[in-house]
């Protein structure tokens, strides 16, 4: 998946602003809380998931997947672009979006996308 496909998915996900705050990095947030940011230039994206996610993420295909930081009860997950199955991608920008959004939005959206929630 190259970066502009992955804008197309993440910015096709309700009220995600893009937000160019950081020298190196693109930032997108929900509602002010950041979920996910890209770095262009290496074609990679640091994106939040839960702990649990993180580590098996990281454990199952480290060509693709690292743990980048944790803070609480969430895990920063680091994704290649290039190699990761852009199916796969949508579902964890998705998932990366639902934890930040508000509950009623992401509970809208999932409905309507027929997704789980």
């Amino acid at each position: 998946m190259g970066v502009d496909e992955f804008l197309d998915v993440i910015l096709g996900l309700p009220e995600v602003v893009q937000h160019d705050g950081h020298p190196t990095l693109t930032g997108f947030r929900v509602r002010g809380k950041g979920f996910c940011y890209l770095d262009g230039a290496e074609a990679t994206i640091m994106l939040k998931a839960t702990l649990e996610e993180q580590a098996a993420l990281a454990a199952e295909e480290p060509e693709v997947f690292s743990a980048s930081w944790s803070a609480g009860r969430f895990g920063w997950v680091s994704i290649r672009l290039a190699k990761v199955d852009p199916d796969e991608l949508a579902e964890l920008v998705t998932e990366g979006w639902r934890l930040s959004a508000p509950k009623r939005l992401a509970a809208s959206y999932l409905s309507e996308s027929g997704l789980k929630s």
